[in-house]
């Protein structure tokens, strides 16, 4: 217990008063700003952690208002100070952010990494003695490195330890109190919600080229099936790397704060490690439907890693990025079942991808400024460019339309359907498509991302299987 004469409460900061690790946040971080300076984060590592927290913390753009604190180890502070203690932040992570850390939550002093000394386990229980003698703080942590200070401490407290680390605890304190786990969503559903397997959806484009050239055999079916899978565990690493690097700009955003990274609901340095895990899934399913289809596949990793790390941030350079993605799906689907890419397939692809590409941006941008927000610090946009986003969009969407329209007057379609003057029909339930899109859009109506909005919503399903069941009475 606590007591008047002069408690002190020392709490430690990564995993404990908040539920992330700052010295992977910016890490990565670092590299989404930077991405051509990786090899510094080793060489800055081979002259010791602390160094290398130092270098980050210099390069760190933290708002301490934004971090996902623990509400259980707030409320332990507020209790200790209602009976008069002073309280303490401690931590391994550099001082720079440490202190401001520490005077956004008023404590009354902090002791972190300088440079040179790695606070952590061993260092920390000495500094901490050398301040308030052995026995003379209460202390809050969560990993086997605050076993030692546990050691020092008179009392021990925990915020979410593992068990190892809960019973190696137990064997050096006969007392010890065990904060509440944080509240929350349960930790499959924060997974779900990282790796976003609704958004999987887009990966059904794969099999545009299996309807298109019409090779309905098993053959064909199991490899567009197989794609599908790779693309889709592909992209879910890739979804986790960008989460790790925009981490800090998704935390004051009013809806993205609630990922799960940002709201500190999985840890990122496990993130870190799925990630690779399911990029290695990806290959070796990819690996089965043959190495052409590998190669595709690795050019899709690579330009979405290039787009996450550096081409999002480039104005109309992501979206037209966005939109080769999205026919990079198409073509892979085609080099997987082996038949020639259409270049009337590939260029309504892009035209009609732009289009949506730059739907999306117009909406992501509609809710900052309808927010109140800045104009974003990891976009190359302005609250001011909402009408041209969408000008480009109809452009785009409707040049789209015109391609459509060369199409079924070339003679091509005629090698592949009995009945092409059919097919026109198709033209106006797409611009009605695309036209109302771009308006729900303006009216901020629209999903943040067109695609799984138009896997989701009801006109959008009806508008695709009016177009189906066209393409069938044109065969």
């Amino acid at each position: 217990m606590l007591n008047a004469a002069r408690s002190v409460l020392v709490v430690d900061l990564d995993h404990t008063l908040i539920r992330t690790d700052l010295l992977v946040e910016t890490a990565f971080g670092f590299l989404g700003r930077q991405p051509l300076q990786a090899l510094n984060l080793l060489i800055w590592l081979s002259r010791g952690k602390a160094t290398l927290k130092r270098r980050l913390a210099e390069a760190a753009e933290i708002t301490p208002a934004d971090l996902p604190y623990d509400t259980a180890v707030l409320d332990r502070i507020a209790k200790a100070r209602a009976v008069g203690a002073e309280v303490y932040l401690a931590s391994a992570s550099d001082e720079r952010l440490v202190k401001a850390i520490a005077d956004h939550l008023q404590f009354d002093g902090w002791f972190a990494s300088d440079g040179v000394i790695n606070l952590s386990a061993e260092a920390k229980a000495k500094r901490l003695v050398e301040a308030f003698g052995v026995g003379g703080f209460d202390y809050i942590g969560d990993s086997r490195a605050d076993l030692p200070v546990w050691a020092q401490a008179r009392s021990a407290i925990t915020a979410g330890p593992s068990r190892a680390t809960a019973a190696r605890l137990a064997a050096v304190k006969s007392q010890v109190e065990h904060l509440p786990a944080p509240e929350g969503r349960p930790l499959w559903r924060s997974w779900m919600k990282l790796i976003r397997p609704h958004q999987w959806a887009k990966n059904a484009l794969v099999g545009l080229p299996l309807l298109t050239a019409h090779a309905f055999t098993a053959g064909a079916a199991l490899n567009t099936l197989l794609a599908f899978v790779a693309f889709s565990l592909c992209a879910s690493s890739v979804y986790i790397i960008n989460d790790l690097v925009d981490v800090q700009a998704d935390r004051a955003h009013p809806s993205k704060r609630q990922r799960p990274f940002a709201s500190g609901e999985v840890e990122v340095l496990r993130g870190a490690v799925v990630a690779p895990l399911l990029l290695a899934a990806a290959a070796v399913t990819g690996s089965l439907v043959s190495w052409k289809f590998l190669a595709v596949l690795a050019l899709y990793y690579l330009a979405t890693s290039a787009y996450t790390f550096v081409l999002k941030r480039k104005m109309m350079i992501d979206v037209v990025t966005l939109a080769g993605l999205y026919t990079v799906r198409v073509i892979g689907g085609a080099v997987a079942i082996g038949v020639p890419m259409s270049e009337w397939l590939l260029s309504f692809s892009m035209f009609i991808f732009l289009s949506l590409a730059l739907i999306k941006r117009h909406s992501e941008m509609a809710v900052r400024l309808d927010a109140g927000m800045p104009d974003p610090s990891n976009r190359n946009y302005r609250s001011s460019d909402l009408p041209v986003l969408l000008a480009l969009a109809a452009a785009a969407g409707y040049s789209a339309v015109i391609l459509g329209a060369l199409y079924l007057s070339s003679p091509a379609v005629n090698t592949v359907y009995h009945h092409p003057k059919v097919l026109w029909l198709t033209l106006p339930l797409v611009l009605y498509w695309v036209s109302r899109a771009i308006m729900l859009s303006h009216r901020r109506d629209m999903h943040d991302d067109p695609i799984v909005f138009a896997l989701t919503d009801r006109i959008s399903l009806a508008t695709a299987v009016l177009v189906g069941v066209i393409g069938v009475v044109a065969l």
